[in-house]
C-alpha cells in the first residue's frame, strides 16, 4: 500500500485518464510539489485542493498562486519552523507551475536569477541575488562531505562563462547519446556554480526543464516529480572528486535521469546507487545474515543523519535515502522511537518523524 497521503493519489489518476490539457496541467503541479522533496519540504492539503481546482479548469495558474499568497496573508495567528516549511512549499509549489505552464523562455543568466527571484519572493531576503559568500553542504551520498561550490567573488563570470559555451554549442548531426552526455555535463556544471544561497537545485531544475522545451524536448512527464531527490544526488555525484580517496566526479547518474528523460529509457534510480560506497554497501547485504545488523544500524545512522539537517522525514523519504522497503523503514522508525531518538507526529497514514 502507497504512504503518499490520500489527496497526492488524484494525480495519478488525471494523468492516467484525462484529456492532454489537463495532463499538461498535471504534470507542471506534479513537478512542482515533487521538487519539494529536494529540500524536505511537504505541500499542504490546501495546495492540493487549489491545484485541482486548476487542472479542473475552474481557475487559472496566475488565480492559483494568487489564491495561495492570500491564504498565508490572511494568517495571523503565530507560525513555527514546520509552518514556515509548509507555507514555502505551498508558494514555491505554485511559482513553479505557473512557471511550467508559460511558453516563454530565454537562455540567459538573467532569466536564471529571474527565475530564483519569482521562485522565492518574500521567501528568502536573497531571492533573485546571486549568493556573496562562499558555502558547503554535507551531503549523505559522500558520507558529509561537500562538493567545492563556485566561489561568491566569480559567480558572474562562471555563469556568463558556461552560458556563453553552451550558446554557441553546435548539437547539429549529434546522437542521442551525445545530446544526453552534453545535457548532462551543462546543467551539472550551472548547478555546481550554486548561483544561489538557498533553492539552487529547484531552480535550476526549473530552468532545465524550459530549456530543454526550447530545444524541442516533450519533457512533461513524471521523472522530475518522481526522481527529485535522486536528480540532487547524482548532480552531487556528478562533481565530486576525492583523489586520496579515488573517487572521481561520476556523471553516470545523471545520465541515467537525462536518458529516462530525454529518451524514455527506464534505468533504475535509487539514491543507494549514488553513494560513495555504494559497492561497499551491496557486498556487505549479500553476507550471510548475521551481518544484516551492520546494515540495519547504517540505516538507523542515514535517517538520524538526515533529520540533523531537515525538520522531518516520512516513510516515502526513509525509502529513498536507505533503499530499504517501506516495512523495513518502519521497523527502523520503530526502533529509533523505542529508544526514544526520534518521535512521530500526524496521522497515521501521513505519519512523520522528527528528533526528540
Amino acid at each position: 500500500m502507497s504512504d503518499k497521503h490520500s489527496y497526492e493519489l488524484d494525480f495519478e489518476q488525471y494523468i492516467r485518464n484525462a484529456e492532454p490539457a489537463k495532463k499538461d496541467k498535471t504534470y507542471a503541479w506534479s513537478t512542482a510539489i515533487g521538487l519539494q522533496q529536494v529540500d524536505g519540504l511537504t505541500p499542504s492539503k490546501y495546495l492540493f485542493d487549489t491545484a485541482k481546482r486548476n487542472i479542473e479548469g475552474e481557475i487559472t495558474f496566475d488565480e492559483a498562486k494568487s489564491l495561495i499568497d492570500a491564504y498565508y496573508e490572511s494568517k495571523t495567528e503565530r507560525i513555527d519552523d514546520s509552518q514556515e516549511r509548509t507555507e514555502e512549499a505551498d508558494k514555491v509549489s505554485s511559482r513553479i507551475a505557473q512557471i511550467l505552464s508559460e511558453k516563454s523562455f530565454n537562455f540567459s543568466p538573467s532569466h536564471l536569477i529571474a527565475i530564483h527571484g519569482r521562485l522565492f519572493e518574500g521567501i528568502f531576503k536573497f531571492a533573485g541575488k546571486l549568493r556573496d559568500y562562499d558555502i558547503s553542504k554535507h551531503e549523505w551520498v559522500l558520507d558529509g562531505d561537500t562538493v567545492m561550490y563556485g566561489a561568491a567573488f566569480e559567480l558572474k563570470m562562471a555563469l556568463d562563462y558556461d552560458f556563453e559555451q553552451e550558446r554557441n554549442f553546435n548539437y547539429r548531426n549529434l546522437s542521442m547519446d551525445e545530446i544526453v552526455r552534453h545535457v548532462t555535463f551543462f546543467v551539472s556544471r550551472l548547478w555546481q556554480i550554486h548561483a544561489f544561497g538557498e533553492g539552487n537545485t529547484r531552480t535550476t531544475a526549473v530552468f532545465t526543464i524550459k530549456y530543454l522545451r526550447s530545444l524541442g524536448f516533450n519533457v512533461n512527464n513524471d521523472i522530475f516529480a518522481e526522481n527529485s531527490w535522486y536528480f540532487r544526488n547524482a548532480l552531487v555525484r556528478a562533481n565530486y572528486n576525492n583523489l586520496k580517496k579515488d573517487i572521481h566526479e561520476n556523471p553516470e547518474f545523471l545520465e541515467k535521469f537525462f536518458r529516462n528523460l530525454l529518451m524514455d529509457e527506464h534505468n533504475e534510480l535509487k539514491n543507494r546507487y549514488c553513494h560513495i560506497r555504494y559497492k561497499e554497501q551491496a557486498a556487505i547485504k549479500s553476507e550471510k545474515s548475521s551481518d544484516k545488523v551492520a546494515i540495519k544500524q547504517k540505516s538507523s545512522d542515514i535517517i538520524l543523519d538526515y533529520l540533523r539537517q531537515n525538520d522531518s522525514i516520512d516513510n516515502q523519504k526513509g525509502r529513498e535515502i536507505t533503499g530499504l522497503s517501506s516495512a523495513g523503514v518502519r521497523k527502523i522508525f520503530n526502533r529509533l522511537e523505542s529508544e526514544c531518538l526520534i518521535e512521530g507526529f500526524g496521522e497515521k497514514k501521513g505519519r512523520r518523524y522528527k528528533l526528540k
